[in-house]
């Protein structure tokens, strides 16, 4: 049994302070606010781990990179496209392992890689047809981190669009051979699990999503939804339905779905994530750098759509930076402050089982053990209340982390990737040289 002792902690209730935390092996045993100082002491605001819903690891290389003129989404996908290009087995390995240390050194304790970068240039398969997935799995393990491999299925360029040169290492040609080879991955490490998603309704033909849904089998499904309103215009002249009533026809809705960021969604859309339980993931940074909107966060909470936090792209690795936008986003959209509860931001930011987790992302008897301590002391958070440290924090004011009961981050360093920065730096320039 280990013994830890926390100066404030984010219990379900709400705020606690002085509360110790029992912990055997990687579940929480005991619980009590009000006690006396004693185990190991954790100074600050001790919270549930984050859960990074959608995540594209090798995007991370793009950060910094693509600012250089003003583009859109579309040709800030073509830069997207030759990195992927670039990868193989043993460099995605290398820098998602950076990229995943970065991500707990942030706070994070479990992550979504929604991965459709499958095959080798020209959609050859490696010999060992999961080879990528495997270079994922064994990267998220060393640096300590739980992840939902969402292996996801990519047929086509667009609506009547065939695939284009970069995108063939995506597809696996049929749905059929996509859910074969998916389900044929069995990962080792124990804190790695699996789930599937359709990338979206332009690149999955409609008569080829039911072929997802049936995959799913109970796991995670994720499906990014309404991203451009290109994506919208194209569907409603190819099929003569909105996405998100395409994806209902297919039977891709449902309480083990994610909308991923659901941001051009028409009132009858949000009728039918709500009626099916559908989650919807908002990405804000992401969504942000590349121009994409403000998504409708209270329409789909008012409806009563659960919604969970994403970095995707990596414009930034920072939660708190993900949790406050989902507010200020609103707040910007809205001309109105207080659209969330401090509850709700946290029910969001935690919701690691949107991705297969249902244990973790609460400091509670029995729950998962994984949690993360906020310095209260920096430059940054000094003076403010603990209840509100959130709106404050970034990533660097994450003092200490644990998942499944192991300590990963200590004093704000990563305590099984040395040096991650180097490690980004190297492979990202070798990923980007001209």
């Amino acid at each position: 049994m280990t013994v830890y002792w926390a100066e404030y902690a984010w219990l379900p209730d709400g705020l606690a302070a002085a509360v110790t935390i029992e912990v055997r092996g990687g579940t929480i045993q005991s619980v009590r606010a009000g006690t006396e100082r004693t185990g190991t002491v954790l100074p600050g605001l001790t919270i549930p781990g984050f859960a990074n819903a959608h995540s594209h690891a090798f995007h991370r290389a793009l950060r910094g990179r693509t600012q250089h003129d003003q583009g859109t989404f579309w040709t800030w996908r073509e830069r997207m496209y030759a990195v992927a290009a670039q990868l193989n087995p043993d460099s995605y390995y290398r820098l998602a392992r950076a990229v995943y240390a970065e991500m707990v050194l942030a706070g994070y304790t479990s992550v979504g890689e929604f991965h459709y970068l499958h095959h080798a240039p020209g959609g050859t398969p490696y010999a060992d047809a999961n080879a990528m997935s495997a270079a994922l799995a064994a990267a998220a393990d060393d640096a300590g981190i739980r992840l939902t491999l969402l292996d996801t299925c990519y047929l086509a360029g667009g609506f009547g669009v065939e695939l284009g040169e970069h995108q063939l290492r995506f597809s696996d040609g049929t749905a059929e051979k996509w859910a074969e080879r998916a389900a044929a991955f069995t990962p080792k490490p124990d804190l790695v699990r699996t789930g599937v998603a359709a990338h979206s309704v332009r690149a999955v033909p409609a008569e080829e999503l039911s072929v997802v849904a049936a995959a799913a089998d109970g796991k995670p499904v994720h499906v990014h939804l309404s991203e451009q309103p290109a994506e919208n215009a194209d569907c409603l002249a190819a099929q003569g339905r909105t996405p998100s009533a395409l994806l209902s026809d297919a039977g891709l809705l449902g309480p083990q779905t994610v909308a991923v960021h659901a941001t051009h969604l028409t009132g009858a859309d949000i009728g039918l994530l709500a009626d099916s339980g559908t989650r919807a993931c908002f990405c804000p940074t992401t969504e942000r750098d590349l121009g994409d909107g403000i998504g409708p966060a209270r329409a789909l909470a008012d409806a009563g759509v659960g919604l969970c936090l994403g970095t995707d792209s990596h414009a930034v690795i920072d939660a708190f930076e993900e949790w406050r936008a989902l507010e200020l986003d609103e707040r910007l959209a809205s001309r109105a402050r207080g659209r969330f509860t401090p509850a709700e931001l946290y029910r969001a930011a935690t919701d690691h089982a949107s991705i297969g987790w249902p244990e973790v992302g609460r400091i509670a008897q029995d729950a998962a053990a994984d949690l993360v301590t906020i310095d209260l002391d920096s430059i940054r958070t000094a003076g403010t209340a603990p209840a509100a440290a959130l709106f404050a924090a970034t990533a660097s004011d994450v003092r200490a982390v644990l998942v499944a009961g192991r300590p990963v981050v200590s004093d704000h360093r990563h305590l099984r990737v040395e040096h991650p920065e180097i490690v980004l730096r190297e492979e990202i320039e070798a990923l980007c040289r001209p």
